[in-house]
């Protein structure tokens, strides 16, 4: 494995401050370098010109460089000291015209990366060198869907955001009408958008003979194997039905629920990497100690063996990603929202105030029994477990991560769970108080008077009826595409309205107040 090395003291420059002049650029040329510098540094140990890209992985961001790319990295080291070669290394694909920055961090640094664990004990170092290559598509195209098509991708990746699925909220239905689909089905052989290019390298594969790649969602999806093989199933029939026969026969689309703590790289953060590691890196990435991959095992071109570098390998991935996605990602957004209307800017602060963290326990309490058993994991320890993570002030995650996209998150994380309480006659108070505090946050201010930016693809009319209908949330429930068949259901819209009129008329503090107390009266009345 990597080498370890300790860390000595920096100099120290005449104002006090920590030098820098020590850090040195990371490339391919540094990395011998690096081995022999005195910080705490784990490199890569294999020779990256003997790996060859059976991964390609569309949206390198932070969580997948992070996460798959971490993973990878550990298999492709353990397998090089077998072996002189590695056929599992990753190349990485930006579809969008933001992907342009990391295009020019990744390319300027032969693809290598810092990533940093942080914990409250210690910090670690770890330069990545799975990713060997990457691909920006507004720059070409056709070097995207090459490599798609070459026999060597043996696995796709994706983590595209929830919204990258073009899935309609509410019916389920494929977005077909959407400006990147329609571009794609009128120009299949310049496509922009994830499934303009799945296509096209898949029809030339078939065309060519060639075995088509397994598709593996890493998204927050309940079922994201499930969604990204009907939506692009749906995308492939409305252009050639014939391939859309061939890809349901053939490709696979495993199910899998990924898990790691991961804020978006700050300025800060890039400067912690240079004073204390002394490494000069344009885009390194910061992540929590805990991690996990649970993985279904349906792989129509061959896998790495995963197992050996502690994925999880199962039949039904169903029950781990319902717990993670409806503990975790929902009470994410609770906090996420109540934290930005009492003016914090982190997890860990927000976690700091007992309300809030009281408030995220019931919410937990509140979906536990929607969760199936799943042998070898407690559930409750499981709880106390997230409640850590969240509250890790080492891992600077900022609240308006948790908060952007709500539109696309929310009916994913929370609303599933609310159905199936409803259904079965329970609870619904802290899912409901949980959309009353997004709709209150969609007004654009905190208790402080300060803006709170809406970072949503509807961000236009969620705001325009939350500032414009003051406490009554009925315009909001009303958008079918993200409630549904919810507007009619007089125990939740009631739930709503209740706690939407509270926060407007007492504000965050008095409002959660009042809800706790409530429920804690009503727990002893049960007692």
């Amino acid at each position: 494995m990597g080498s370890f090395m300790t860390v000595s003291p920096m100099n120290n420059s005449p104002d006090g401050s920590t030098s820098t002049a020590l850090a040195t650029k990371l490339n391919a040329d540094s990395l011998a370098h690096f081995s022999h510098t005195p910080e705490k540094i784990r490199i890569p140990k294999y020779d990256r010109t003997s790996v060859t890209n059976g991964i390609v992985h569309i949206g390198v961001g932070g969580f997948h460089r992070a996460h798959q790319a971490l993973y990878l990295d550990n298999y492709i080291e353990k397998e090089m000291t077998q072996s002189t070669k590695s056929d599992w290394g990753i190349c990485g694909v930006g579809l969008l015209k933001y992907d342009q920055k990391m295009k020019d961090a990744l390319q300027s640094q032969d693809c290598l990366y810092t990533l940093v664990e942080r914990s409250s004990e210690q910090d670690t170092a770890r330069i990545i060198g799975a990713i060997t290559r990457y691909l920006f598509a507004p720059d070409s195209s056709q070097a995207v869907i090459d490599q798609l098509a070459n026999p060597h991708c043996k696995i796709v990746t994706l983590t595209i955001t929830e919204g990258g699925y073009y899935v309609i909220e509410g019916t389920g239905e494929f977005d077909q009408n959407h400006p990147t689909i329609q571009h794609d089905l009128q120009n299949p052989d310049s496509p922009i958008g994830v499934y303009g290019f799945l296509t096209v390298a898949l029809k030339q594969r078939k065309a060519r003979g060639i075995a088509p790649f397994t598709i593996l969602s890493c998204d927050n999806i309940q079922g994201n194997g499930n969604t990204a093989r009907r939506m692009l199933t749906a995308f492939a029939h409305l252009q050639d039905p014939a391939l859309a026969q061939w890809i349901t026969e053939r490709v696979t689309f495993p199910n899998s629920m990924v898990d790691r703590i991961t804020p978006s790289t700050t300025a800060a953060d890039i400067d912690m990497v240079s004073q204390q590691f002394r490494i000069k890196d344009s885009w390194p990435v910061v992540a929590e100690p805990f991690l996990q991959w649970v993985v279904e095992d349906k792989f129509c071109a061959g896998r790495p063996n995963w197992e050996t570098v502690g994925v999880q390998m199962t039949d039904d991935v169903h029950p781990y990603e319902m717990m993670k996605i409806r503990l975790l990602n929902a009470s994410h957004l609770l906090v996420g929202y109540l934290g930005s209307l009492l003016g914090y800017s982190y997890t860990s602060e927000a976690m700091a105030n007992d309300l809030i963290q009281t408030a995220t326990e019931r919410l937990m309490d509140e979906v536990s029994p929607t969760l199936q058993p799943l042998p070898g994991i407690d559930i409750a320890e499981y709880k106390q477990t997230l409640l850590a993570r969240f509250s890790n002030p080492k891992v600077r995650d900022q609240l308006s991560r948790l908060c952007l996209n709500s539109s696309d998150k929310l009916p994913k994380f929370l609303l599933g769970s609310l159905r199936d309480n409803l259904a079965a006659g329970r609870s619904v108070e802290y899912a409901s108080f949980t959309v009353a505090a997004w709709f209150y946050y969609l007004k654009g201010k905190d208790e402080q008077g300060n803006s709170l930016p809406i970072d949503d693809p509807i961000a236009d009319m969620l705001t325009e009826k939350a500032q414009s209908n003051g406490a009554d949330p009925t315009s909001l429930l009303a958008i079918e595409a993200l409630f549904g068949e919810l507007s009619q259901s007089k125990p939740f819209t009631t739930a709503v309205k209740k706690h939407l009129q509270q926060l407007c008329s007492l504000n965050t503090q008095k409002a959660l107040t009042n809800l706790l107390s409530l429920a804690e009266s009503s727990h002893l009345e049960h007692e």
